[in-house]
């Protein structure tokens, strides 16, 4: 396995394989002097349907011999690639454990504004499903 995402181009656009980069959006690599002059060399655009994009953890899937160059992603945009990857079932729940993870980021502030207001923290446990425990830890910082 790489640490590298590719960019790819595929001989058949009907094959399922990868995600287009114009599906992912707002990608920083495609801007990039060495993918815009990968692309320039193969006579391409960033909009074209041969052109894919697979994680690192999936680059072994590139047929041997496929044109193709790595990129640089971020962290937040590799979790974006990934997302499009997944089959629908499996990115709707993703879409859930983002959302969750969202309002698990805020938790300790929430829980701090919510003792400052005078709710008790068996109160905010009952509230939030969480562990009393938990909502102590939080409290303390």
């Amino acid at each position: 396995m790489t640490d590298d995402a590719y960019l790819f181009l595929l001989d058949d656009e009907s094959v399922p394989l990868g995600v287009a980069p114009a599906a992912v959006e707002d990608l920083a690599c495609m801007e990039t002097p060495a993918v815009r002059a990968w692309l320039d060399a193969h006579g391409t655009t960033p909009t074209s349907a041969r052109l894919r994009l697979l994680p690192p953890e999936e680059t072994a899937a590139i047929p041997e011999g496929t044109e193709r160059v790595p990129v640089p992603l971020s962290d937040e945009e590799l979790s974006r690639v990934r997302h499009r990857l997944a089959p629908e079932p499996l990115a709707r729940i993703e879409e859930e454990l983002l959302a969750y993870r969202d309002c698990a980021d805020g938790r300790d502030g929430l829980i701090g504004r919510a003792l400052a207001a005078g709710v008790p923290p068996h109160r905010i446990a009952e509230l939030t499903g969480m562990d009393p425990a938990t909502v102590t830890a939080a409290a303390n910082g």
